[in-house]
């Protein structure tokens, strides 16, 4: 922005006269003055010292990243020697503060006509002389900390070793080879780090990797030190607890990237470290603060004279649901599974009576995808708990007798149940039963049951299928409207077009487990705000639900977790073809299981697995023993 005060003459950085009988130009002289000023530069300034041009452009240049606007104030001609001085009044945006002065430039009348600017330091800030210099300094506060349940540290400074080679300690003619020696020595590739290290300057520690104590043990070689320039750097970064712990929902700290920087619009600068994904890019404001500011005048001996200075705001802690303890049980069963090396991954745990996230662990083969919150899979037969819902209010109860046949065909397509169902759960079973062993063939035959949006609804009062703003990265699920018969036939049991995330799918456990539809929250100070479903949960439906689930663990596909210690667990397996067919017409499968056990709720994913109860199952029951320990 940038304010004139003459009219159309005074848009031309000359400082040279605009034409009229009675006009010298001075006004307009002023304001072009202004104009250049504003821009950071006295390209086109008529200057008693041409060379002055370039002085003022290295004494701006700390100042270059922030706008300023310059207006010209009152004009003052001399009496006695055809000059005459102009108040320029100065506002510049420093970070987020306003720095505001006044400074008075001197002009000279041209005799050739126009006005000259004898230039001086003071003209950009009061009191600047020669020999001085400006700098601006930026004092970053230490970053926040990332909480969880009862305050208990997640991300906070923890000790980390640069690892590298240092120039200095090095020959130049060495630099190439001894570059090769340390980056086989900490596993990473020679010859990129050659290029980097010899592109690099004389003086230059180039950073290989930066590792956690307890990582350095396994990922650096014994003969690291023994390397001619080799050398650790101690230092400490944000880091969680673990190299794993929820790193693909907390995100990483590091050094901003252009793109950062570009978007920050001013407030980041090449250098900062900044929040580069998941919940520490989203709150990076709220975790980074501002900077002090100061900019100060600075003399041939060092000598600092303070010009402005400005307190920054403080960071504030990020405090999360995520309770340490169930998040590190989770990981570390993830981490020890065969069947999650890889295959993505992840377990959920919910809080029924609050909603609270416990933990959202992803596995080791989910390379960097956040599948716990934000995955989208078909939920296979875990979603029958959602058609149950719309069943029963439909009219069909628990004890209702329905048929579960060994195939079913809707328009041509033929529908089967898994592989090793039980002969003793086909035929004429009781609602109950069906479930208890997820027979498809069985709710398929319901469908003509339900209305169009019955299933969509059903899905509403289990706390999924609609869109939410949960203040993280966070996807609840999808029940479309059916384009056909057979469509309609697979979405009630979790396949066509019915999506879910493993945080959906806890939802629906959640619920069930509490009544009502629970809203997942994982910010601790922020309780996300939703409409309540248009037709919410019962009482008597979510008893209903809590029977129908019970039974999978009493008599059904999740008859393993029967014996978990604790209260009763409530439970529901899934598996979901995905994919194109093999050769042989088989598909890969999702495998799913969700469970309800106290005021706890978990789902399981493993992305390609066997089955619900061969390879989500495992992962749960491990997980509810090691907590009811």
């Amino acid at each position: 922005m940038i304010r004139r005060l003459a009219p159309a003459c005074a848009l031309a950085l000359l400082l040279t006269a605009c034409s009229g009988p009675e006009d010298d130009g001075l006004d307009a002289a002023a304001a072009g003055l202004a104009s250049a000023l504003a821009e950071q530069n006295l390209d086109g300034v008529t200057l008693t010292d041409p060379a002055a041009a370039g002085s003022f452009g290295e004494l701006v240049a700390p100042l270059a990243e922030y706008d300023v606007t310059v207006e010209a104030q009152e004009v003052v001609r001399a009496e006695d020697d055809g000059g005459a001085s102009v108040d320029l009044a100065w506002s510049w945006t420093v970070e987020d503060h306003e720095w505001t002065y006044t400074t008075t430039a001197e002009l000279t009348e041209q005799e050739e006509g126009g006005w000259a600017l004898a230039w001086d330091p003071a003209v950009l800030a009061p009191g600047l002389t020669d020999g001085e210099r400006l700098e601006v300094t930026r004092t970053l506060p230490e970053r926040a900390d990332v909480l969880g349940a009862d305050d208990e540290l997640i991300v906070t400074e923890r000790p980390v070793g640069r690892y590298g080679l240092d120039k200095t300690l090095v020959e130049p003619e060495e630099v190439g080879e001894r570059a090769e020696e340390v980056a086989e020595a900490l596993g990473i590739d020679p010859a990129a780090f050659r290029e980097r290290a010899e592109a690099m300057g004389p003086r230059a520690f180039v950073e290989a990797i930066v590792l956690r104590p307890e990582d350095a043990e396994d990922a650096v070689e014994d003969g690291f030190a023994d390397i001619p320039g080799a050398r650790v750097v101690e230092d400490a970064i944000p880091l969680a607890p673990t190299r794993e712990f929820a790193r693909e929902l907390l995100g990483r700290v590091g050094p901003a990237t252009a793109e950062v920087v570009e978007a920050s619009e001013g407030r980041v600068r090449a250098g900062d470290e900044v929040g580069l994904s998941g919940l520490q890019a989203a709150f990076e404001e709220q975790l980074r603060g501002t900077p002090d500011i100061e900019v100060a005048a600075v003399d041939a001996a060092d000598a600092r004279r303070t010009l402005f200075e400005a307190e920054g705001t403080a960071p504030e802690d990020l405090r999360l649901t995520l309770d340490v303890d169930v998040q590190q049980a989770a990981e570390e069963i993830l981490y020890s599974s065969e069947d999650t090396e890889s295959s993505a991954s992840a377990v959920v745990a919910l809080r029924p009576s609050t909603g609270e996230v416990l933990a959202a662990a992803n596995g080791p083969g989910n390379e960097g995808l956040n599948a716990a919150t934000a995955g989208q899979y078909a939920p296979g037969s875990t979603f029958k708990v959602v058609t149950s819902l719309a069943l029963l209010r439909a009219g069909l109860a628990p004890d209702d007798v329905v048929t579960c046949s060994q195939s079913l065909t809707v328009d041509g397509r033929e529908f089967t149940n898994y592989d090793d169902y039980p002969a003793s759960a086909l035929g004429e079973v009781p609602f109950r039963t069906a479930l208890a062993h997820s027979c498809n063939t069985a709710l398929m035959d319901q469908r003509e049951l339900l209305d169009d949006g019955d299933l969509a609804a059903a899905a509403e009062a289990l706390g999924i299928g609609v869109e939410r703003d949960l203040g993280f990265p966070a996807y609840l699920g999808l029940v479309p409207a059916p384009e056909s018969e057979t469509e309609r036939a697979a979405s009630l049991i979790g396949q066509g077009r019915v999506l879910a995330s493993p945080l959906a799918m806890a939802t629906v456990a959640a619920s069930v487990q509490a009544g009502h539809a629970v809203l997942p929250q994982l910010v601790a100070d922020a309780v996300p705000e939703a409409a309540g479903p248009a037709q919410p949960l019962t009482e008597e439906e979510a008893e209903q639900l809590r029977e129908l689930m019970r039974a999978v663990v009493t008599e059904g596909s999740g008859v393993a977790l029967d014996d978990v210690p604790g209260e009763p667990v409530l439970a529901k397996t899934g598996t979901a073809e995905y994919g194109s067919p093999d050769d042989d017409g088989a598909h890969e499968t999702h495998a799913w299981m969700i469970a309800a056990q106290g005021d706890l709720a978990v789902a399981v994913l493993v992305e390609t697995g066997v089955s619900g109860s061969q390879t989500a199952g495992p992962v749960l029951e491990e997980l509810l023993t090691a907590l009811a320990d």
